[in-house]
């Protein structure tokens, strides 16, 4: 039967209507095609990309280059990083120079590797690379928050088929983070407690949504989810800011950040997918409320004009049969 769920965090309704497919032969297959010819991101077209910020080098240098991993700044960036903001008023309306910093993580050196791919060590790598350049860009005044994201696939916004993700730093707090500051923030004030965590208790208690579990994290899947096979990760101790992440989480995490990312590659057969790291905005004093996590966004349905005209997502697979089929599968 259909059912109306609400997210705890941020208050929206989410639809799980079962009648219209649930299991992931039921979904259409939109594959992330690699495409092969020349690449920017390869070794021997470092000269293609700005000079890098950041590289990790190749201990076993050979016929793939000097390096495993490289952070560059974007070429065609959203926001640039010189200049002043620049606020300004028009009227009612706002605005400001779009100044920020926009950069590539390469993530390995290999071409035909994506990052659920490559061994644990090279996913701590890149977990790890997101940390540094995080505390890097938040000793800019001029950025208030950073936001972490993968796309993955031309279906998921990809314009590279070179395993990549991108770190943006903002001159502002994004809206989806907003809006999760103020739900937990409002759960504090009526429970005295981190919403996430309770989440994390629930969700161990009740182990219907599990996906993957360790020491130090979970995966789950959220108990609203906007999209099938939605996965969300988040740290079992409290932390509200990804750059607070210690060394021996950053190895965890990278266990199972990999060991979830291939069950839903398994499962849905190389989809095209999105993921986001969110984490408390700089210098917010958000320490006791917020708790940054991972969202794992599969690209198995279309936002259509119900969702946009509504607020509302339309999800034809419970949480509950999706978490039990990843959580069967090997990782």
């Amino acid at each position: 039967m259909t059912e109306l769920r609400k997210d705890p965090i941020v208050g929206r309704w989410v639809i799980i209507s079962t009648e219209r497919g649930r299991r992931p032969q039921d979904f259409p297959r939109e594959k992330a095609v690699r495409q092969e010819g020349f690449c920017p991101l390869c070794p021997g077209s470092e000269r293609m990309t700005p000079p890098e910020i950041m590289v990790y080098p190749n201990p076993h240098p050979g016929g793939d280059g000097g390096w495993t991993l490289r952070v560059v700044p974007n070429k065609f960036p959203a926001l640039r990083i010189e200049g002043d903001l620049g606020k300004a008023g028009e009227g009612i309306y706002d605005k400001m120079n779009g100044i920020g910093a926009h950069e590539v993580v390469i993530e390995t050196e290999r071409h035909d590797l994506d990052i659920f791919d490559l061994p644990e060590e090279r996913v701590a790598d890149v977990l790890r690379a997101y940390r540094e350049r995080t505390v890097d860009l938040m000793n800019d005044e001029r950025f208030k928050s950073v936001l972490i994201f993968k796309n993955q696939g031309a279906a998921a916004g990809a314009s590279l088929a070179h395993s990549h993700s991108q770190v943006i730093a903002l001159p502002i707090v994004p809206k989806r983070v907003m809006e999760e500051l103020t739900g937990c923030q409002d759960y504090m004030r009526f429970r005295d407690r981190c919403l996430f965590c309770d989440i994390i208790v629930q969700e161990m208690e009740q182990k219907d949504r599990i996906v993957e579990e360790s020491g130090e994290f979970l995966a789950y899947c959220p108990y609203a989810p906007r999209f099938p096979f939605e996965t969300w990760i988040v740290p079992k101790r409290h932390q509200c800011s990804y750059e607070m992440i210690e060394e021996d989480q950053i190895r965890s995490l990278g266990a199972i950040f990999r060991r979830t990312l291939r069950k839903l590659n398994m499962a849905l057969e190389n989809p095209p997918f999105n993921y986001i790291v969110h984490s408390a905005p700089f210098r917010s004093g958000t320490t006791d409320f917020y708790h940054w996590h991972i969202e794992i966004m599969p690209k198995l349905t279309k936002v259509a004009g119900f969702e946009w005209g509504s607020g509302f997502y339309i999800n034809p697979t419970p949480p509950e049969e999706s978490a039990r089929f990843l959580r069967e599968l090997p990782g």
